[in-house]
């Protein structure tokens, strides 16, 4: 159910309408911290893509105990300028349900992952007709998260695929997936904010009108970055006279000061501090008096301490008496299963390198960022962060790469024998547009919004997410300063996994209950 319109532990129902959504920056769907891993961009050549028109084929799949047919479209949709210079080739793959006469009864969504520099494979293999296999851990009991099956990988039908509600388009932006520069172009010219969401509101532009879809109700979602992307993409397109029907935010981050812990920028501290607590709590390093609470009955009381007496003691900088500081050090410490010293030699300002590192250092075991859950493997036990991400590395990348490398060419008949860029070719990210401040597209949302009253919004956010945490998109979308006319077209959705919640099978089928819900509402007339 949807709670009252406040951005306060208390008013939480977990389906969350607050006042007004692939870290940072993301792993794969994630903003990625290890974004300087990536060659220099003047090194990536601009390559030709295959001559190939986009292929189509037919499908069936059972959901809801109904047989649904459809389309599978994949290709590219090459972009132009306005005197008709090829600018790029964009890879898209257009799944539409079969048998719908009037587009206008038909909506569309636009899906796009993050990074900035992931590719479109989290969503699509996540949410569309087919999807990885992964162990459900309330099945096979060995498993505590939802670990792949052994390589070499598997792909199924999808029966909670929101392809019964909406067609879908995932798109890779350049130098993401098979989406490449044109010959000649200067892939820099792609690679920022601004540039970034002006190429691909044109390019949405342009597969309407191809693709005859402008009487479609039409919806933009992102995951991670992909939210940074499709928030000012909302505002961008309805200035040009392109209005949308809603907007989804998976695991979001709309306003980077939020994640990024920096000296004099406190935020992320008190923000992230709920996650480190769930994920602490799912890992069974509390006392018994917290750990036999309910998850939500456990992280309201986080809540209240981290808005109330965690911020004052932050806010309070080095003139917060010993006493007291000694105090607060020893209660983030109950709540985080780590001990006081450690919180107090951390300045009282937790990082998920520190979190994730400190937890299970006593058994030689990491956490993951993207999903706290899982555990990693590090070569020694004495750093301050992680070797590599447990919930990334070691869970998802191999299973999500090496399908969709065969769905593509086996599934999907595409002869491209390109690389299939699934992160890690678009960096470094031109953020000039925001130079010596945080980049912050909330604002932008809520101009959409205001423009356009009847755009509606779903964040949907993992309680064990430490890339892009819950509260700190709570907190974004509470300060968004919305009309109170139009605060409650914004819902949150909370789930019991993290970055990647369509990886859990219990949120697979939360998500696309809260989906079609959302559809619903935002189709009424």
């Amino acid at each position: 159910m949807n709670a009252s319109p406040s951005f306060c532990p208390a008013s939480r129902g977990r389906s969350l309408i607050l006042i007004a959504g692939l870290l940072i920056l993301p792993i794969g769907s994630a903003l990625d911290v290890r974004a300087q891993e990536a060659p220099p961009v003047e090194e990536v050549r601009a390559e030709r893509v295959p001559e190939q028109a986009p292929v189509t084929t037919r499908h069936q799949i059972q959901v809801n105990g109904e047989t649904l047919s459809y389309s599978a479209t994949t290709g590219y949709l090459p972009l132009h300028d306005d005197v008709g210079v090829h600018l790029a080739n964009i890879h898209f793959t257009y799944y539409q349900r079969d048998g719908v006469e009037d587009p206008a009864d038909r909506p569309i969504t636009f899906m796009f992952n993050g990074g900035p520099g992931a590719a479109s494979v989290w969503l699509h293999l996540g949410l569309g007709p087919r999807r990885v296999l992964m162990r459900d851990p309330g099945v096979d009991t060995r498993f505590r998260t939802d670990d792949p099956h052994p390589p070499p990988f598997e792909l199924v039908d999808n029966e909670y695929t929101w392809l019964d509600e909406t067609d879908l388009v995932f798109v890779d932006p350049v130098n993401t997936g098979y989406s490449r520069a044109a010959v000649g172009q200067d892939v820099r010219e792609f690679l920022g904010y601004t540039q970034d969401v002006e190429y691909l509101s044109e390019w949405v532009r342009l597969f309407v009108s191809e693709y005859e879809r402008w009487a479609s109700p039409k919806f933009l979602a992102g995951e991670s970055y992909g939210t940074t992307r499709v928030s000012g993409m909302a505002n961008h397109l309805q200035t040009r006279g392109m209005h949308l029907n809603g907007v989804i935010l998976v695991s979001a981050v709309l306003n980077f000061q939020t994640l990024r812990p920096a000296v004099g920028n406190d935020l992320p501290a008190i923000l992230f501090l709920p996650s480190f607590a769930a994920t602490a709590w799912y890992h069974e390093r509390l006392e018994p008096g917290l750990q036999s609470l309910e998850l939500e009955e456990f992280l309201a009381e986080v809540e209240e301490f981290v808005l109330n007496d965690y911020t004052r003691a932050l806010m309070y900088g080095d003139l917060l008496p010993e006493e007291e500081r000694r105090d607060v050090a020893a209660r983030a410490a109950r709540y985080t299963g780590l001990s006081t010293d450690f919180v107090e030699q951390a300045n009282l300002r937790l990082t998920t390198q520190l979190f994730a590192k400190e937890l299970r250092r006593d058994e030689r075991r990491t956490v993951g960022r993207l999903d706290g859950r899982f555990v990693g493997l590090d070569r020694d036990a004495v750093g301050q962060g992680y070797e590599f991400d447990a919930s990334y590395d070691g869970a998802i990348m191999g299973p999500f790469t090496g399908t969709v490398n065969d769905y593509f060419r086996r599934e999907l008949e595409l002869n491209n024998n390109l690389e299939y860029f699934i992160r890690g070719q678009a960096q470094p990210w031109d953020y000039s547009n925001v130079e010596n401040r945080y980049l912050n597209v909330a604002e932008d949302l809520r101009r959409a919004m205001s423009v356009n009253p009847y755009l509606q919004v779903m964040v949907q956010s993992g309680y064990y997410d430490l890339a892009t945490p819950y509260f700190a998109m709570d907190y974004t979308v509470a300060n968004m300063q919305l009309d109170p006319s139009i605060r409650e077209n914004i819902r949150i959705e909370y789930y019991e996994s993290g970055h990647m919640m369509y990886i859990h099978m219990p949120d697979l089928v939360k998500m696309k209950e809260d989906a079609v819900q959302f559809y619903r509402d935002a189709l009424q007339r």
